[in-house]
């Protein structure tokens, strides 16, 4: 199995180069893997940027992409994935609350799940998150209304750690937040979810890019354009037909 891991940072200056030797140390561990470590800079204002850059010097596994303004996380997961040469995706936020010795459950499930299974997407589950308790009913909310909403059956839709094909994610209609739809967004192109619990780590460092007001509003419309877009997919069953060859034509073969 080939693998381009995916980072998305902004800011992250005190944390960037713990979470890219954990990863190292995790994949450099798995005999025969073929791997790349895609860290995508999202304009930040720190160091991020040049701390990256002067690790990806003496590592080639390490590939440093850039966006010279901030566009946001999703965009920069987007950019990561068009970067990426390997079959498979796997993205983890880059505050270090997702654990890189995860990443070996979530390639396993795709090792042995069956062809006919459809497999699109598996997804962390935060069990023992590790964050205040306003966050944590706040998203228990959020997770019921949009499995209630979209069916896309996944306990916690908002983990950053997620594995999938790249050739599927570069079908899901792309738009700004689209990372925290995307199941729902696979289910929609006809895959299986699956969710795997997974640690959550305290943030070490820097600070949440998120708060009440970015996730509730945004959010919301989110949801109804994420809805819209499930009941207007049509998903038909097509055959190509091969014309039959002239009766007089079949005799002569025939004969």
């Amino acid at each position: 199995m080939n693998i381009s891991v995916v980072i998305p940072v902004k800011d992250e200056a005190e944390s960037v180069e713990t979470l890219y030797r954990e990863i190292e140390n995790v994949l450099s561990g798995l005999e025969g893997l073929v791997y790349e470590i895609i860290f995508v800079d999202d304009g930040s204002s720190d160091d991020t940027l040049s701390i990256l850059q002067e690790l990806a010097a003496d590592a080639p596994s390490l590939r440093v992409v850039n966006h010279r303004i901030n566009c946001g996380q999703s965009t920069a997961v987007y950019t990561g994935v068009h970067f990426a040469r390997h079959e498979y995706i796997v993205v983890l936020d880059g505050d270090g609350q997702n654990d890189p010795a995860d990443i070996p459950k979530l390639m396993a499930l795709f090792a042995d799940a069956a062809p006919d299974e459809k497999l699109g997407l598996v997804m962390g589950n935060r069990t023992d998150r590790q964050d205040s308790f306003i966050r944590k009913i706040s998203s228990r909310i959020a997770n019921s209304v949009r499995a209630g909403l979209l069916g896309d059956a996944t306990p916690d839709s908002g983990c950053g750690l997620k594995m999938l094909p790249r050739s599927l994610f570069l079908k899901l209609p792309f738009f700004d937040h689209m990372h925290r739809f995307m199941p729902a967004l696979v289910v929609r192109e006809g895959y299986q979810v699956r969710s795997i619990p997974v640690r959550h780590r305290h943030r070490q460092a820097g600070t949440s890019k998120y708060g009440i007001g970015n996730r509730l509003w945004v959010g919301i419309t989110d949801l109804i354009g994420v809805m819209w877009l499930t009941r207007r997919m049509q998903r038909p069953t097509a055959a190509e037909t091969i014309p039959s060859k002239p009766q007089a034509e079949k005799n002569e073969l025939n004969n």
